[in-house]
């Protein structure tokens, strides 16, 4: 049964990991364009608002994902009523949304500093994406990996075309024609405007594309259904809330907190945002990863001997984890050319991102036994415990050391919520982690990254040799390790 169980969550996420992977390599491609194309100012306000985006779309799902899941699998409960009652429900909140948005666009923009335009397009990326997450929920409830793959990809391959087309060739066209009527829609040079529309045509593609499907669904809300649903799904909202909160408000940060340098505050955040973009790889592999564990988890939650497979799972993620941090690093003499000469001086965060991003997929996975014990309201008392500690280390620490600040509160908060997380879950929902194996693990890497940089040279060729070796010496260390401990 083990095997089975490391088999199907290995393919799951493979196949839904492709999109990811591919999305990610993508905006690799994108992030020299960014970086060559735009200023660190308006890379900067680009950042901020896609900041805002991903909180307020926290907000706007509700965690109906994770609710859609539960009560789509729960005995006594109707998947497609429970599926009509939600699609029904997002709807309302997405178009009501848009419209409140669309009416007080002027206002929000002069509060912000931005062209109206930019909350126009903020609102409408916000509205498709909460209303198709349903549809994108379903299908991985369904284990229809490689559909959910497929459309991923295709949003994403039309994102990468969008921001193409608009960076390069518009403001040329802007050159000879500037009386366009296109200007009331973009700025005459390339901007975040041009990022914000890229993204939001490609929302439409998104929505197009589950046409078959919205056309096919019967908006009905059950009130019996929606009312459990909701109360299970606000505590992981709110915790959902702290949680995005927690990710990004240093970003929100930066216009108050950052200290009166060379730079703006748009500036240190836009080399900020692009450092820790080439962390993403390490986000990457924590999302891909929870895409196919969350079905699973709660699929195969009331089998007796599935503790210690969770326990499992968690040691072989933080290798993974461990490797991927490892590599990135080793390998960043080359990584910084992804970014123009502009943004290069932001290198330095990239290991404590690195790290941070590694924590929060350990913190993930402990996580998830208040979702199966069905104790959401702790996961409250864990992220608002994080998120202080991240505001407390960007207040002491930002108006002095700027985006490193930043970075180190990420660390910081990440590790209050493990602990936290892990003392609480002794008691309502004890799994049996080998934790001595994942320390170990994080040790030997930390170790091995502080001897990389100690045995550093003038030359870019014999470091990456070295570094090399010693990613394959971690390897085979845990290799060896795993077959004692099986013998």
């Amino acid at each position: 049964m083990k095997k089975d169980v490391f088999k199907r969550l290995a393919k799951d996420t493979g196949i839904y990991g492709m999109s990811s992977i591919l999305a990610r390599t993508l905006n690799f491609f994108l992030l020299p364009v960014y970086t060559r194309v735009l200023s660190e100012g308006s890379y900067g306000l680009y950042t901020e608002i896609f900041a805002y985006i991903a909180l307020i779309q926290v907000v706007l799902v509700f965690g109906m994902e994770t609710g859609f899941f539960r009560f789509a699998s729960l005995e006594g409960y109707d998947s497609k009523k429970v599926f009509s009652t939600i699609s029904c429900f997002m709807l309302t909140v997405s178009l009501t949304f848009f419209c409140l948005c669309l009416i007080f666009a002027g206002k929000i923009a002069a509060g912000k500093n931005y062209c109206p335009i930019a909350v126009i397009y903020a609102a409408g990326i916000l509205s498709m994406d909460v209303f198709t997450s349903v549809f994108f929920a379903r299908l991985r409830y369904g284990r229809k990996a490689m559909k959910f793959a497929i459309f991923r990809t295709v949003k994403i391959l039309s994102e990468i075309l969008f921001n193409l087309l608009f960076l390069f060739l518009l403001p040329q066209y802007f050159e000879k024609h500037p009386q366009s009527a296109l200007l009331n829609f973009f700025t005459p040079g390339a901007s975040y405007i041009y990022i914000l529309s890229a993204v939001f045509c490609s929302c439409i593609v998104s929505v197009a594309l589950f046409v078959p499907e919205i056309m096919r669904t019967k908006y009905r809300i059950h009130f019996p259904y929606l009312k459990v649903i909701l109360i299970y799904s606000f505590p992981l909202m709110l915790a959902g809330l702290q949680g995005t909160l927690n990710d990004f408000v240093d970003r929100y940060l930066f216009r108050y907190l950052a200290p009166e340098d060379a730079c703006t505050w748009e500036e240190q955040l836009g080399i900020f945002g692009a450092a820790a973009k080439l962390a993403v790889l390490m986000l990457l592999f924590v999302q891909m990863f929870r895409y196919a564990a969350e079905p699973y988890f709660f699929s195969e939650a009331s089998k007796s001997d599935i503790k210690p497979v969770y326990a499992k799972v968690m040691k072989y993620f933080t290798v993974f984890c461990v490797i991927i941090f490892l590599s990135i690093n080793f390998y960043s003499d080359i990584l910084q050319y992804l970014l123009g000469k502009n943004f290069r001086s932001g290198m330095t965060v990239l290991p404590v991102m690195l790290f941070a991003y590694m924590l929060s997929g350990i913190n993930q996975n402990i996580s998830m036994w208040y979702k199966l014990a069905s104790k959401t309201k702790i996961a409250m008392i864990v992220t608002f415990a994080g998120l202080l500690t991240s505001i407390a280390v960007n207040f002491l620490f930002m108006p002095k050391y700027s985006y490193m600040a930043a970075a180190w509160g990420h660390v910081a908060s990440y590790v209050i919520m493990i602990l936290i997380s892990w003392h609480l879950s002794k008691r309502y929902y004890r799994i049996p982690y080998q934790w001595k194996s994942i320390i170990l693990y994080l040790i030997s890497g930390i170790a091995l990254f502080f001897a990389s940089k100690i045995m550093e040279t003038s030359s870019v060729l014999l470091n990456l040799t070295l570094n090399t070796a010693l990613l394959l010496l971690f390897v085979f260390f845990v290799v060896r390790k795993e077959l004692r401990t099986k013998n």
